[in-house]
């Protein structure tokens, strides 16, 4: 059991507010918020954090874990001459574990400082340090799906799989890790189509389906890479439907990453099928890759987290993001497109919590049956000029605060220290 002042969403229309109330948890997961603490409750011990915010951990939809040491280079570049200067170079060097692990000990770690309790990882296309990738989450702590790449074609000669090895290695991944952890699963990831067969696509959504394992990708990021999926799928309708041709859209969950320029027909072939669109503000900036028209999937029911796309993006702070994926729709609306209202705060937090919570289940809010995943916010440095509501605290912390405001982190009832 917590006590503070609790903030969640349970809808993206509004915040939910609690203030100075308990919040009990039994086996990991809410039971309830209560004023006043019941009789029945009375013997349960308590954490008390009055005066401080607790609130969802932050869920990150799309990062790709062997480009952290790239955090903050070569972003003057468009995406597919940054993929081959700076990605793809770096993404060579994982077959060396000793590597591997020096990079994905403090991506963990920097997961944890910021708050991001569960996230959407992309690893390599190598076997055995994706395999340490998902031992290091389990140790951890955190929650996570985790897919090894597959790419074989139309990449450096390093990077090209043979098709056949690279089923083989996805489906020994799938049959270690599907039960191994209760917090860390595989995840089905073709790079994207361009990198990818026929052959290899086909296999993929096979051992989706087989294996009941979700599916992750990249849709619609930049126009040269919309144009190049038409030439090597000439009769496929759009890009989306080469895809779900291959039972890897939304035949398991799946998210796609970017969706910038979707079709309005690829919109509703997503929000039919249940496909999550994984919004990445600061990397479509970044790359010049342009401002996904967030609010025509929200209005045509399509499920949406927020992501940071590192190294595309800049910064793996949720908090960042959620102020960025509000400023993006600003910029949005000002264009051409004044029908798309931007969002409003409630909605930024919504996407960054429950939005992509539910990806993993009950998990982004305090809603009964839950997974108490939380942060504690001590928001005081913020805070005492002038008296304020807690979703004017809320605010502050989401958009002047950092990772020191963040005191404690919950997943799934348990408090997780730093990993490494």
């Amino acid at each position: 059991m917590v006590k503070g002042d609790i903030a969640f969403t349970s809808s993206k229309d509004k915040l939910d507010i609690y203030e100075d109330a308990y919040l009990i948890v039994e086996d990991g997961q809410v039971v309830k918020i209560s004023k006043n603490l019941e009789e029945s409750y009375k013997d349960y011990p308590v954490e008390d954090y009055t005066s401080k915010l607790i609130i969802p951990g932050f869920i990150d939809i799309h990062l790709h874990a062997p480009q952290y040491p790239n955090m903050g280079l070569g972003l003057d570049k468009e995406l597919i001459p940054w993929l081959e200067t700076y990605t793809f170079p770096e993404e060579e060097k994982y077959g060396d574990l000793e590597y591997s692990r020096r990079v994905f000990t403090r991506l963990i770690n920097d997961l944890w400082r910021f708050g991001t309790t569960r996230s959407v990882v992309f690893a390599s296309i190598h076997k055995e340090s994706t395999k340490l990738l998902m031992d290091l989450f389990v140790e951890s702590g955190l929650g996570a799906y985790v897919g090894k790449v597959n790419m074989d074609r139309n990449t450096k000669k390093e990077l090209t799989e043979d098709t056949n090895q690279s089923i083989l290695d996805t489906e020994e991944i799938i049959k270690e890790y599907n039960d191994k952890s209760d917090l860390v699963k595989p995840i089905i990831t073709p790079r994207f189509v361009p990198t990818c067969t026929e052959g290899l696509l086909e296999a993929l959504g096979n051992l989706a389906i087989k294996y009941k394992v979700p599916v992750q990708s990249h849709l619609n990021e930049n126009t040269s890479e919309v144009i190049w999926v038409k030439e090597l799928f000439p009769n496929s309708k759009n890009y989306a439907s080469v895809y779900d041709d291959y039972n890897l859209f939304g035949q398991t969950k799946t998210i796609m990453a970017h969706c910038i320029y979707n079709t309005d027909e690829e919109i509703d072939l997503m929000a039919q099928n249940g496909v999550y669109a994984a919004h990445c503000p600061y990397s479509n900036y970044n790359l010049s890759s342009g401002i996904m028209p967030l609010r025509k999937f929200l209005d045509k029911g399509v499920p949406v987290g927020l992501a940071s796309d590192i190294s595309g993006g800049n910064s793996l702070s949720m908090m960042r993001i959620i102020a960025g994926a509000i400023q993006a729709s600003k910029m949005k609306w000002l264009g051409t497109e004044k029908e798309l209202a931007p969002l409003s705060f409630s909605e930024a937090f919504y996407l960054a919590t429950k939005g992509g919570g539910s990806f993993f289940g009950k998990v982004g809010s305090f809603e009964e049956g839950y997974d108490f995943d939380a942060l504690i916010i001590d928001d005081s440095p913020l805070t005492g000029i002038k008296d304020l509501t807690i979703e004017e605290r809320l605010q502050k912390f989401i958009y002047i605060g950092d990772d020191r405001n963040i005191i404690e982190r919950y997943v799934k009832g348990r408090k997780v220290r730093k990993p490494f």
